[in-house]
């Protein structure tokens, strides 16, 4: 069974196809081995959106890219999930019922738009950089160290070639990283 990937578009200064994506996301983590009952969301953006969650999570000022938000599998201290615990209303079942969340990627088509020409090259490509680029940000890779950078944009290459008609030529997106 594969992962099941939720895309919104929150915004409306660039057309996305959100089935498309879809698509990119399902086929990318089923390509990382990700299965069963996982969900992603995808979320697209205007530049004040990301621009708040920059600057709320990262510390960051201005619009990005593209960010992505993993869910920790510990929970919060102090905290619970909405249905844990089995008191209330709206969960009956067993905390092994429950899918696992991998996390949000949310990006922003007007600041991939402008990105393009000087990075994957056209605002699709772009597009599909930045969605893969999050979605290995969940799985744990990171582009902190010149190696880790290296081999996170060597997976997005062969994820790329693989799952989008057009294999993007840039290197790994202006991400300011995850939170």
């Amino acid at each position: 069974m594969p992962a099941s990937v939720f895309v919104a578009d929150e915004q409306s200064d660039f057309p996305v196809e959100t089935m498309k994506w879809v698509a990119l996301a399902e086929a990318v983590l089923a390509d990382e081995g990700v299965r069963g009952d996982t969900e992603v969301s995808v979320l697209f953006v205007d530049e004040n959106t990301i621009a708040d969650l920059n600057s709320r999570f990262l510390s960051r000022q201005g619009p990005t890219d593209v960010l992505a938000f993993p869910i920790d599998d510990e929970p919060v201290e102090g905290g619970r999930s909405p249905d844990s615990g089995g008191s209330g209303p709206g969960f009956a079942g067993s905390l092994d019922d429950l899918p696992s969340l991998l996390g949000d990627v949310v990006i922003c088509p007007s600041v991939a738009n402008k990105n393009a020409p000087e990075h994957a090259g056209t605002y699709d490509d772009e597009i599909a950089l930045l969605l893969v680029h999050g979605l290995l940000h969940l799985l744990g890779h990171d582009h902190e160290e010149p190696d880790e950078a290296e081999a996170m944009e060597a997976k997005e290459k062969v994820l790329l070639s693989r799952h989008h008609s057009t294999q993007a030529t840039g290197g790994s997106p202006g991400v300011e990283g995850s939170p």
